[in-house]
């Protein structure tokens, strides 16, 4: 697992570090577990474009991803890990030893082929990376990931690339989380999480290398609001190069942005001992 550069044969391989992809151990996914991935080109329902900068890209086939875990004391076997075109973390297969059922699971740094891990409840499990048990069991310092929020419900938090979460304490019925933003936070403790940092640590320092690499991934390029006529942007229009003007800065409607802050639901607030910022 490594960032591999490139020879300046061509303009788009100047500036390029990309993933070597040598942590993968199987190449084709396990068809019984895809299901198509309709792209909506950032339009809804009535053709209008909700989320600018978005459409076209390869055509991709969506990996059905156990995030529950809830097979608890039946070991499973990692047939091989596999590239997730839908996520930046690689996914591991795993084969459940009592009815050779194959499920797709977040792949940590350390997990190879062969190793067996588990989903449990136990007094005392196996602190091993791979394993998923409720927050109670782990012991502190521990790092995990995808974490659930709400008990059974799968796990919603610290599930891309490289990430991990630390636990830091137990208060009573919560457990005390650092996230990877810096925020801390609390856990019910019957919650469930997996040990281990996510694969692919490297997936921030790549360079794409070229604009069309984007274009692959459904990115389309954007265009700054200065360089934009009135009608299409109120950073728009003047004689040359010319400032954001007031109010500034503002998105294509009007609205402040660049830092102020949009958050609304509140509902979280009690759980948060620490902001990332």
């Amino acid at each position: 697992m490594g960032i591999k550069n490139f020879k300046p044969t061509t303009p788009g391989l100047r500036h390029a570090s990309l993933c070597d992809f040598s942590e993968l151990t199987k190449h084709t996914p396990e068809k019984s577990l895809l299901t198509p991935l309709k792209k909506s080109g950032g339009r809804n329902n009535y053709g209008r474009v909700t989320s600018r900068h978005r459409g076209g890209g390869h055509k991709r086939m969506y990996r059905l991803i156990d995030f529950k875990r809830d097979r608890l004391n039946e070991p499973a076997v990692v047939l091989g890990i596999e590239y997730d075109p839908n996520r930046s973390v690689r996914i591991a297969l795993i084969e459940y030893q009592n009815d050779k059922l194959r499920n797709y699971v977040l792949a940590p740094l350390e997990m190879k082929v062969g190793d067996v891990i588990l989903s449990t409840d136990n007094e005392n499990p196996e602190i091993k990376v791979g394993n998923c048990l409720p927050l109670s069991r782990i012991p502190m310092g521990t790092p995990i990931h995808n974490i659930e929020l709400h008990p059974g419900r799968g796990g919603k938090i610290v599930r891309s690339a490289g990430t991990s979460a630390q636990l830091l304490g137990k208060e009573k019925d919560y457990a005390v989380l650092r996230l990877p933003s810096g925020e801390m936070r609390r856990v019910m403790v019957n919650c469930r999480a997996t040990i281990g940092q996510l694969s692919n640590p490297e997936h921030g320092s790549q360079s794409i290398g070229k604009a069309g690499r984007n274009r692959w991934l459904g990115i389309r390029g954007q265009s700054r609001g200065v360089v934009m006529n009135p009608v299409d942007h109120p950073h728009g229009g003047g004689e040359g190069k010319t400032p954001q003007g007031n109010p500034h800065p503002v998105t294509p409607w009007g609205k402040p942005t660049k830092g102020f802050k949009t958050r609304k639901r509140k509902n979280s607030d009690q759980f948060i001992i620490k902001r990332r910022k």
